[in-house]
């Protein structure tokens, strides 16, 4: 990865929007045509066929697993499952008032603690790490929900993959097979997406050589702002304020007229419709079907048509997600960390990719504060009103 901006910024541009940071094999986004990769396989074609495990194989290894190497695979992920029972104490210790959010951040940050090899930079010892990590997201939401609910943490069952198993543990019960490819689909689908602003704060800490631990809590730090991660709690809060199919027309022209954002509309890099949210509304559907009511998913199509009738606006991976999870009945505050549990291995792909060939990440600012200010010693200044109101 390259240390400094491909080029320099003009003058007053915020965001670092369309600067180059370095070099990826891992994903890439064509934002004009609406598509999008993972290590040169087309997104519908992996969300269509294959399963997130061979996605998070194919981050790491740069090819999609044989049956035995992704046999091996999901076995090491299984034996990787169970938490510490000190992590398991710490996730009780979070307070009533804390966020899923807040427990995924600090129980990744206290595993790197139970690694004694967490300064081991090998890429034998980042693999570790990465099926760890993997491997323990969901298993560390399920644990904070129940704990949350009063009830036991549930241990993972051996014989089923990412989704399903999240699913088990997360409610008490075997997820029929419809209800876990719908889930396992979902993290095919947000395992990786180019430099976003999650997977740009895992690499700058990597690029300081810290460890992956950390680097993936600074992902997750980023991931839990609104306009990340958090923008699909944003669409269901929108859609029940909405009720019903009859008020989303007005509902939408009442937003609009009042300058309001709605979510899930919306991109920084498709111009064209978001590949992921064609295969979510499939699945949306899908598993409206299969849960007996397709209303929040109808609802969320009528919203779409009207956005872009109005402002010619193209949804977002969001907009269909939220129905998805809604519809599978999780809580709208882990809709941001399901989605944790699927772009960790993205994180961990970059992170790797970062230690392969590092250089600090260091761009440069664009000073626009005063100069040549004379110094006045304490004795002589006037109390701020700033700071004593």
């Amino acid at each position: 990865m390259s240390d400094v901006l491909s080029a320099p910024q003009p003058m007053g541009q915020t965001g670092l929007r369309g600067a180059v940071v370095g070099d990826t094999s891992l994903s890439s986004i064509n934002g004009e045509e609406g598509k999008l990769i993972y290590r040169g396989l087309d997104i519908h074609d992996l969300a269509r066929s294959s399963t997130f495990e061979e996605v998070a194989y194919l981050l790491w290894f740069d090819a999609l697993p044989s049956r035995s190497n992704l046999d091996a695979f999901c076995a090491k992920l299984s034996a990787r499952r169970s938490l510490p029972d000190k992590l398991t104490a710490v996730l009780r210790d979070i307070p009533a008032d804390g966020t899923p959010m807040d427990a995924l951040r600090t129980a990744v940050s206290a595993l790197g603690l139970f690694d004694p090899n967490v300064n081991d930079m090998s890429r034998e010892a980042q693999i570790e790490k990465a099926l760890t990590l993997t491997a323990v997201f969901p298993s560390i939401l399920a644990a904070y929900y129940r704990i949350a609910q009063r009830l036991e943490p549930i241990a993972p069952h051996p014989s089923l993959g990412t989704a399903a198993n999240f699913l088990y543990m997360f409610t008490g019960s075997v997820p029929d097979e419809s209800a876990a490819r719908v889930l396992d689909v979902s993290l095919i689908l947000h395992a990786d997406h180019g430099m976003n602003a999650s997977t740009f704060a895992a690499i700058v800490t990597a690029s300081t050589l810290s460890d992956m631990y950390s680097a993936i809590t600074s992902a997750i730090g980023a991931l839990k702002g609104p306009l990340h991660g958090g923008a699909n709690e944003g669409v269901i809060h929108n859609l029940q304020d909405v009720g019903e199919m009859q008020n989303v027309d007005a509902w939408v022209t009442r937003k609009l007229n009042a300058h309001e954002k709605i979510m899930g509309f919306g991109h920084a890099v498709y111009k064209a419709y978001d590949p992921r949210a064609t295969e979510l509304k499939r699945i949306a559907k899908e598993v409206g079907a299969s849960a007996g009511t397709t209303k929040w998913v109808d609802m969320t199509e009528r919203m779409e048509q009207a956005v872009w009738n109005t402002k010619r606006l193209y949804p977002n991976v969001d907009l269909y997600s939220a129905s998805v999870y809604y519809t599978l009945g999780i809580p709208t505050a882990y809709f941001t960390p399901v989605f944790a549990i699927s772009r960790v291995s993205g994180w961990c792909a970059h992170v790797m990719e970062q230690y392969a060939d590092n250089k600090l990440l260091r761009p440069r600012a664009n000073y626009v504060g005063a100069r040549g200010v004379e110094y006045v010693p304490v004795a002589e200044r006037k109390d701020d009103v700033r700071l004593l109101s």
